[in-house]
């Protein structure tokens, strides 16, 4: 039975993550970290990562971005392995996450829905078939409450296939004006938020005569909470380095 510290635990994401690991059979919940620690628990939930006193064999992460550093170097000097789903990341705190791996095993997806990182490896596939032919746009949907747009996870999409494409294409958030181009060099990018949708994210490729749609729908915030445990369990048995999504589909496909 692996120990649990579960940061942002009483977020709307954190309390998904609770109770599947409640109800995990490898997976014990000790300690939680939260801003608003007020909710009644079985288990003690802190302000601060320094007051934790549990014996802890797992760190999960579902905070803020603006906590991302603080839980990397505390997992670090208690030599922890993590699993960071924090979305709106900036590019220096994913190059620390990457530096931490050399210390620790540290796990990091935008998204960890499985699905979603299924649907990645399908774009790799057919996107350098369709580069010179046809266009590229994603629309994300999220609920009204989602904070960071576009989502990481459009990002995640966007950058996945830019990695594998001859010439890299540019990225434009959203369209407006009288004189767009709409150039072939351009990924667009576009944001839709309302209401309670947990998740969707369409990729579109646009030729001549012919539409190309991948569509990925979460239902519930459940799928990224158990793509997280599986993380976890994955990490625990691995030496100090930076893992992703691919690294643990691998694993699963063995």
């Amino acid at each position: 039975m692996k120990k649990v510290l579960l940061i942002g635990c009483n977020g709307q994401m954190g309390r998904v993550v609770k109770a599947a690991i409640q109800q995990h059979p490898q997976l014990e919940l000790v300690a939680g970290i939260d801003r608003h620690p007020g909710e009644t628990t079985t288990f003690p939930i802190y302000q601060e990562l320094t007051d934790v006193q549990e014996n802890i064999d797992l760190v999960i992460d579902f905070s803020h971005h603006s906590m991302t550093n603080q839980v990397v170097d505390y997992c670090v000097s208690q030599q922890l392995p993590v699993v960071i789903a924090t979305t709106g990341l900036s590019v220096e705190i994913i190059a620390r996450i990457k530096e931490a791996g050399k210390e620790i095993p540290i796990f990091y997806s935008a998204n960890m829905s499985l699905g979603v990182n299924a649907l990645i490896k399908a774009l790799q596939s057919i996107a350098p078939i369709l580069e010179e032919d046809f266009q590229i746009e994603i629309i994300e949907k999220h609920h009204r409450n989602k904070k960071d747009a576009p989502s990481g996870t459009a990002l995640l999409l966007a950058d996945s296939i830019n990695d594998v494409l001859a010439h890299e294409k540019d990225y434009i958030h959203g369209r407006t004006g009288n004189e767009n181009e709409n150039a072939m060099s351009e990924i667009g990018i576009h944001a839709v938020r309302g209401g309670s949708i947990p998740g969707e994210h369409t990729v579109i490729f646009a030729g001549e005569d012919e539409l190309i749609e991948l569509k990925h729908t979460a239902l519930s915030r459940t799928i990224f909470a158990n793509g997280a445990l599986k993380a976890g369990l994955f990490l625990v048995v691995q030496p100090a380095g930076f893992y992703s999504m691919n690294e643990l589909l691998s694993e699963t496909l063995v």
